[in-house]
């Protein structure tokens, strides 16, 4: 169905075209049995279906809209005054279904949303009379005293009371490396604890956090976003006219209204009320298969026409999470015994830094005997004996403090973090980690650009050093960093002046940017609710290259959409030019119809193949 928009549920559209396809066969069969009741069967059917049409062309005509329903209710219509009750309910029977497609393609997507979105905080513990209790956040109050537990959300602004809390930041910043907050120090909601317990001051209620601003920005978003126009309803005009002069020259050239009937019939526009939404549908599905959950048949159809696309960093062109990029040592020491050290003592450690290290060692095989006697200094560095040597790592400065001497070596890049190791009190190496780009990353961007994309962005808000580092060898058109959400908001506003942009991100940072573009494209395997929520596309899988692949299935449907309308009403056209010299009747106008339908139908569902 196109022109005006679908009902608000799929179990009305259920029903009514539950309602008019039992007509039409209820009818059929007392006009196969000479029963005289079947004209009235088929006028019974038609009747509710015409109603719903004429309220939702009322609403359509009260927003400024127009589209093609306005044809499909003036073919009932006809039908039913001249006494045509069978092509009436004929074409009912096809517009309710074109309905139901539409509202199904609008709705099955959304149902998978559930399973993806991360654990928004709801809840938090609070200090109360030297009690810990649970509280819902709007009863957190500035003042309150909170616990925030390793792997907790913070759930709203504070300041950190403990000595250190180390703290996620990738969801806000971008930043895919921990952050260390000192006694004093503020921290934002929708950072997350990496590390032990600590202590924090609520400064603000939830309502007025920052993670709250950053939601009330997507809505804004969302709802200044301009949808673009269907694509049916971008030919309803000509189509329109075009059919009321042939029906109209039929009826005043021969004074027979069955003509005109008949070529309302025909004409009634099938091939734009079902090949667009079947294309768009097996598109959906296509693009499942790859991993791309597009939300909205809309969503697909702006996917194959945009023209620049803005890129996070981290998480979306990075792996978002620290991997180990180098082991150095010293006085030609082994690197994986130096890699094995570290990572077996960080056993003990739940640091994100830790994780990869252990990660890293496990990858490579080596062999993890268990730490004894760790302590660890939350955020610098851990202590402890593997097999009996007594090993450091951590920072630097955490290093040299405790042996008093520092590993001289060349520096590393922008953004990396570096892990010092020392045996018995002396620093045998130090191991480097960066947040690499993700594979095939230029190579990915290259293929875009061949699919018609002509600006591609970096919108960031790590620092510029890091960003133009990681980014050099891309051939990018620009790079921002330091961006917070507004900034990236900003900059999809100022690219949508030059043509339908594709933002693509994985943060709580990229959420309002995601509801202001034409396509706002989510990393949902690892990303944050509030990105997946605002987004039009969510990348099931933690590969970009999905995105290519949903790229070129949108542009494959829509192709084979424009085909399909095109071809149908040309055929259309033929069928009410036949009508016209009274070569075909009502009924058989809907005959012909049908077959033209089953046509345009079989070339969209050509869908189903496109990627293959």
């Amino acid at each position: 169905m196109t022109g005006s928009r679908p009902l608000s549920k799929t179990f009305p559209q259920i029903a009514l075209f539950l309602l008019a396809l039992c007509g039409l066969l209820a009818g059929l069969a007392l006009w196969a049995t000479d029963n005289p009741l079947a004209p009235q069967v088929w006028t019974a059917a038609t009747l509710p279906v015409l109603a719903v049409l004429a309220w939702e062309i009322l609403r359509s005509l009260i927003k400024g809209d127009f589209g093609l329903d306005i044809l499909a209710a003036l073919s009932m219509s006809a039908a039913l005054a001249t006494g045509e009750p069978l092509a009436a309910v004929v074409v009912a029977v096809m517009y309710a279904g074109g309905g139901l497609l539409e509202a199904f393609a609008e709705t099955r997507a959304r149902s998978e949303m559930t399973a993806l979105l991360s654990k928004v905080p709801r809840r938090a513990h609070r200090h109360r009379d030297g009690l810990l209790e649970e509280v819902a956040l709007a009863e957190i109050a500035p003042g309150d005293r909170l616990l925030i537990r390793q792997g907790d959300t913070v759930p709203v602004d504070g300041r950190v009371e403990s000595p250190l809390a180390v703290l996620d930041t990738s969801t806000l910043t971008g930043e895919p490396l921990p952050r260390q907050a000192t006694q004093g120090e503020e921290v934002l909601s929708g950072m997350v604890n990496a590390a032990e317990a600590f202590d924090m001051l609520a400064q603000r209620r939830a309502e007025e956090s920052t993670f709250a601003g950053i939601l009330r920005l997507v809505e804004a978003a969302q709802g200044s976003k301009a949808p673009m126009a269907r694509m049916a309803d971008r030919w309803a005009l000509a189509f329109l006219a075009v059919t009321l002069a042939i029906a109209g020259a039929a009826w005043a050239l021969t004074g027979e209204t069955q003509r005109a009937v008949a070529v309302l019939v025909v004409a009634t526009p099938c091939p734009l009320i079902l090949a667009v939404p079947v294309a768009l549908v097996a598109g959906l599905s296509r693009a499942a298969q790859f991993g791309v959950l597009v939300k909205s048949a809309g969503g697909l159809e702006a996917m194959a026409q945009v023209r620049c696309l803005v890129l996070d960093k981290t998480g979306t062109l990075t792996e978002g999470r620290p991997q180990v990029r180098a082991v150095h040592v010293a006085d030609g020491g082994d690197p994986e015994r130096v890699l094995a050290l570290a990572a077996a003592l960080d056993q003990a450690s739940g640091h994100p830094v830790a994780r990869a290290l252990v990660a890293e060692a496990r990858a490579r095989g080596l062999d993890l005997p268990l730490p004894e006697g760790v302590e660890e200094q939350p955020g610098e560095g851990l202590s402890g004996r593997i097999e009996g040597q007594a090993v450091l790592v951590g920072g630097e400065a955490f290093v040299a403090g405790r042996t008093g001497r520092a590993l001289a070596m060349a520096g590393v890049e922008p953004g990396a973090v570096t892990v010092c190791v020392a045996v018995e009190g002396r620093p045998v190496g130090r191991i480097i980690l960066t947040d690499p780009l993700r594979p095939g990353t230029a190579g990915l961007l290259r293929r875009l650009r061949g699919m018609g994309l002509r600006r591609i962005l970096l919108a960031t808000g790590d620092r510029a050093e890091v960003a133009e580092a990681v980014t050099r060898d891309l051939g990018l058109d620009a790079v921002r960093a330091d961006l917070g959400p507004g900034d990236k908001l900003a900059l999809v506003r100022e690219e949508q002046r030059r043509g339908p942009v594709m933002m693509v991100g994985d943060g709580v940072n990229d959420a309002p940017a995601l509801a202001s573009a034409e396509v706002g494209v989510a990393m949902g395997a690892r990303g944050a609710a509030a990105s997946a929520e605002a987004a039009d596309v969510v990348l099931l899988v933690d590969r970009l290259e999905a995105l290519a692949q949903g790229v070129t299935v949108a542009k494959g449907a829509r192709a084979i959409a424009l085909q399909s309308v095109m071809a149908g009403i040309g055929l259309s056209l033929a069928g009410q030019v036949a009508a016209g010299f009274g070569l075909l009747s009502p009924v058989q106008g809907a005959l012909v119809q049908e077959a033209i339908d089953v046509a345009v139908i079989l070339n969209a569902l050509r869908v189903l193949r496109v990627g293959r």
